[in-house]
């Protein structure tokens, strides 16, 4: 009699769960679950990390030409759904018109709840320092996290997150001007919050934004103001147009001081010379 060939396990092996792989995740009662949600049904998280929502038209034609790529996270609450985080994807999609929105649905506790919205944000791509610097502090200020901790949690090296707190401690006006002017680098806004006093950070942040100073002029500078330095080596300005990157210029001075009216004549006298020069006959 011809054997019959089986294919599968033998009839006296079992598999391991006997219920289908989605039928059990599904029914799982641990864990996030991912599921669509009416829009109408999802309020936003009262404790939103970001500052401000911001600009959010190059979100929304993405929505539109890709959908949602990332789900956003929500948790139950009285019969809805509250953000925990994705807030800027919630309102993208609510602008165009979507119905629905791919979510995670989380059950924890307010606390868990926040450190999640934290976390999540402060991962994100798209914030400013400042935004990145309150948010850590923020972790600090409610579970009181130290900066090991903070380090664990968002994976950056311990040293980078004592940097970005230290901005923490910037006052708005002075973040103001930082913002207005546009000339402020990672460094050299770190080298400000550095500084003991906000008088201190203030005069360095002038100083910084008026002579548009480099990221070496200003660790000299800001040596001086904390009294490492007595002397500085030189005072620097340097001219950086916003409208053409056709050149940039860069002057420095014997002295430590020079006032803006000094700054006008040198020029000055610098075009004369120049113009001198030009008016030369030329050597046979």
């Amino acid at each position: 009699m011809q054997k019959v060939k089986r294919s599968g396990l033998p009839e006296s092996v079992g598999m391991r769960h006997d219920g289908h792989f989605v039928d059990l995740i599904s029914t799982r009662s641990l864990g996030p679950r991912i599921r669509m949600i009416s829009l109408d049904k999802i309020d936003p998280n009262p404790h939103q990390a970001r500052c401000e929502i911001g600009n959010i038209e190059e979100l929304m034609d993405s929505i539109r030409s890709k959908g949602i790529l990332e789900p956003i996270l929500v948790r139950p609450r009285a019969g809805r759904f509250e953000i925990i985080a994705g807030e800027r994807r919630f309102i993208a999609s609510k602008n165009i018109g979507h119905k629905e929105i791919p979510c995670i649905e989380m059950d924890v506790e307010d606390d868990e709840a926040m450190e999640i919205a934290l976390i999540e944000n402060l991962q994100r791509k798209d914030l400013d320092i400042f935004e990145e610097a309150d948010g850590l502090q923020a972790m600090v200020d409610m579970y009181g996290f130290n900066h090991q901790q903070v380090s664990e949690k968002i994976g950056k090296a311990r040293s980078t997150i004592t940097e970005i707190l230290s901005i923490a401690r910037i006052p708005q006006h002075i973040r103001d001007i930082m913002k207005s002017s546009g000339v402020f680098s990672r460094t050299t806004i770190i080298e400000i919050a550095k500084q003991k006093t906000e008088d201190d950070m203030l005069n360095l942040t002038r100083e910084i934004a008026e002579r548009r100073l480099t990221r070496e002029d200003t660790r000299d500078l800001a040596k001086h103001l904390k009294g490492k330095t007595k002397k500085l080596k030189y005072f620097v300005y340097n001219f950086v147009p916003d409208d053409t990157d056709r050149f940039r210029m860069r002057l420095e001075f014997k002295k430590q001081t020079i006032s803006k009216q000094e700054i006008i004549e040198i020029l000055q006298d610098i075009i004369d010379r120049i113009k001198k020069q030009k008016e030369k006959p030329s050597q046979p």
